[in-house]
């Protein structure tokens, strides 16, 4: 390999491992979005104009900013409070470095309404995230965003006895 090459080599990779951990910035912000409320033009500025945000059967799919915004202008009311802890991501960069595919486990401490609607309830979060994401200009963005969760469930009652709130 000439040093013309090896140097180019080098260059492909110290740029993937840099859009690596770009998209790994991407979604530290997502949940700082989400912390403790909704900053909902921070979280707007993480989406491409045509993306989805899926988070499963209990709470729907969204497309496109308007559908996503009208979603998130009331997830006040769903999760009063919350600290997003994304662990584990793995991330798979496509080889043009245009697209990319990134999964990661969702820890999550939350608080919401009671099941009775008379007081605030303790939560305990947890799924794993499937996000695709685009660069655009340069930028990473989520074109989409789904999330399975497979606990949601009160702190005082646990995941054994109530694996999700409600039941």
């Amino acid at each position: 390999m000439t040093e013309e090459t090896e140097l180019q080599a080098l260059r492909r990779r110290v740029a993937r491992l840099e859009d690596i951990e770009a998209i790994r910035a991407l979604k530290v912000l997502y949940g700082r979005y989400c912390d403790p409320t909704h900053n909902l033009d921070g979280m707007m500025a993480l989406f491409t104009e045509d993306a989805v945000f899926d988070i499963g059967e209990e709470y729907g799919s969204y497309s496109g900013h308007d559908e996503i915004r009208a979603f998130l202008e009331g997830a006040d009311d769903i999760m009063l409070w919350a600290i997003h802890y994304m662990i584990a991501p793995q991330i798979e960069l496509a080889q043009d470095g245009q697209s990319a595919h990134g999964t990661w486990y969702l820890w999550q401490l939350g608080t919401m309404p009671s099941p009775d609607g008379e007081g605030r309830e303790p939560v305990w979060i947890a799924g794993v995230y499937h996000d695709d994401l685009v660069k655009i200009d340069g930028q990473w963005r989520f074109s989409k965003v789904a999330l399975r969760m497979q606990i949601m469930s009160p702190y005082t009652e646990g995941w054994v006895k109530t694996p999700w709130i409600g039941q």
